[in-house]
């Protein structure tokens, strides 16, 4: 079956880093785009970043942009989030999805429901 397990996540104070690990399995992740999500306490799940399939097309929201970094290695079924200079408003639980379309534009990366499968999450959580 589908499945999509992130790791990395952790506790750690403002201005340090975390890699995010998402592994892939059950379905052909090599033709799928992937985007990263988080959801903090309260609030809405809100995207993070995004990849096309072959790793080309990378899309980010504003906040953190110059600050993650989006990656994949489609032979170990793997997509990353590099996290630096994390700010305690990057705490929230972070959820990779994958999405077959054809069309990963802007706007469909941006779009939750244009997302087919989906982990259970991992918290991240910074401190001053």
């Amino acid at each position: 079956q589908v499945q999509l397990v992130e790791s990395g996540g952790g506790s750690v104070q403002a201005g340090g880093s975390l890699r995010l690990s998402c592994a892939a399995s059950g379905f052909t992740f090599s033709r799928n785009s992937m985007g990263w999500f988080r959801q903090a306490p309260g609030k809405e799940r809100e995207f993070v970043a995004g990849i096309s399939w072959s790793g080309i097309t990378t899309y980010y929201t504003d906040s953190v942009k110059g600050r993650f970094t989006v990656s994949r290695d489609n032979s170990e079924k793997r997509v990353y989030l590099q996290m630096n200079s994390l700010k305690p408003e990057d705490t929230a639980v972070y959820y990779c999805a994958a999405t077959r379309t054809d069309a990963y534009t802007t706007d469909w990366a941006r779009f939750a429901g244009g997302y087919d499968f989906w982990g259970q999450g991992t918290q991240v959580t910074v401190s001053l």
